[in-house]
């Protein structure tokens, strides 16, 4: 069995651990720039505002004092998420981290089915009692029933946080009651062509011949198939590799300077490059793209990109973010005002199998190269408030340097001692 746990509005409820005052009370969270609502209290869903709403339209709720907003506070949300990662470790073999605020695990450990609803029920309790997020947790012999368990158990309160789908009447029941775009591989982008094919539920999905999925859907939605039907197919992805690793921002204000630019450019491709080595893999490919404002059509528009192809694949700063400065360079146009830029590493392999170059690369260099990436990121690991204190001359001084609007963001209060709490 599979039991997927789920931190409830898990943005909102890192913000209420420091501000208890709250609960009971509408609380949305807004994306970088404060542009849109990424996360909401239950009670904010319940005046109508949808997930991706721009913040403008309901600012007005903010200023009449019906709606408490926080900018993203990422530093504070992986955080927590790491509290609550630690104690679902603590309790099972093994964890599958599916997202920050999700993970399955594997519930091997559990001697008997009559145990696993008291076993989940006092996890609930540890996470909410030690870490003070309200989590949910969906339990089903396949990874893609557990996702819909614990869409009841986030929903219903009668099952304590618990539901679990453990025969095939509650299957049926369930599958009966989840619309076609909740079921995990269908979702919102597939779900408008599976209406018009008549499936409106993931019973009527499940209820479909395996050829006619096999036509319309590949093997992809055939795996789904059935895991709704029992059968477990989704492998483990922890250790399948990334097939590209992508940083961007859009900014507080648009930027024309090209030398600004660059900074901004430096800093996505180095935290593209530091991914990479966190997950001992090198990337061949890097492309740097950039964008205009597409909303303001008083202004020219412009939306460049640019591959730059690496001899060797690499990982460390050095060299992506030249070739990000590179690829930057050979699109940049002056004249038009960028509200958006990134950096995409791509054409990854592990890092223990990079091919060396034909064409006499520098080994020598690239050691070196890599000892200082590697210098870097031993005494950025060390800065309790998560910020790098260690940056190349390419990227932007300072230490904590996004250049993005957050207005309402709370204290970093677990990551730095600057902004811990303060009890009066």
């Amino acid at each position: 069995m599979y039991a997927l746990v789920d931190c409830n509005n898990f943005f909102v409820s890192c913000e209420r651990i420091f501000r208890p005052d709250l609960d009971g009370k509408p609380v949305v969270v807004l994306s970088n720039n404060d542009g849109c609502v990424v996360s909401r209290s239950n009670e904010s869903k319940a005046m109508g505002i949808k997930m991706g709403t721009p913040f403008f339209k309901v600012k007005h709720y903010v200023d009449e004092g019906k709606l408490v907003a926080f900018s993203s506070n990422y530093a504070l949300y992986g955080d927590v998420s790491g509290r609550v990662m630690s104690i679902l470790a603590d309790a099972v073999p093994h964890l599958e981290i599916y997202s920050i605020d999700e993970a399955f695990l594997h519930l091997g450990n559990v001697a008997t089915m009559e145990k696993i609803p008291v076993f989940c029920r006092n996890l609930v309790m540890k996470v909410r009692k030690w870490v003070g997020v309200p989590v949910s947790i969906g339990v089903a012999p396949t990874k893609t029933l557990a996702k819909i368990a614990s869409h009841f158990a986030k929903r219903y309160r009668g099952y304590r946080g618990v539901c679990m789908i453990d025969n095939d009447e509650k299957r049926l029941k369930a599958l009966r009651l989840t619309p076609i775009g909740d079921v995990w591989g269908i979702g919102r982008r597939l779900s408008p062509k599976m209406q018009e094919w008549g499936v409106m539920t993931a019973l009527d999905f499940v209820e479909r011949p395996c050829e006619w999925v096999q036509a319309r859907l590949g093997v992809n939605g055939v795996r789904t198939w059935n895991e709704l039907r029992g059968v477990a197919c989704v492998a483990e992805e922890l250790d399948e590799r990334r097939k590209s690793i992508s940083v961007s921002r859009s900014f507080a204000e648009m930027i024309q300077d090209e030398q600004e630019l660059a900074l901004r450019v430096a800093d996505f491709a180095a935290m593209c490059a530091k991914k990479l080595r966190e997950e001992e893999s090198a990337a061949y490919d890097v492309t740097t793209f950039m964008y205009t404002n597409r909303f303001r059509e008083d202004l020219d528009q412009y939306f460049p990109s640019a591959t730059v192809r690496l001899n060797v694949a690499a990982n460390n700063a050095q060299e992506i973010i030249g070739a990000a400065l590179k690829a930057m360079r050979t699109v940049y146009r002056d004249g038009y005002m960028y509200k958006k830029a990134g950096v995409t590493v791509s054409n990854i392999v592990p890092s223990d199998q990079i091919q060396g170059s034909l064409f006499g690369y520098d080994e020598d260099l690239r050691q070196k190269h890599d000892r200082l990436s590697e210098l870097m990121d031993s005494v950025n690991s060390t800065s309790v408030s998560g910020r790098s204190l260690l940056r190349l001359a390419s990227q932007r001084p300072g230490h904590y340097a996004d250049g993005i609007r957050c207005d309402f963001r709370s204290g970093l209060y677990t990551t730095s001692f600057d902004e811990i709490i303060k009890v009066r």
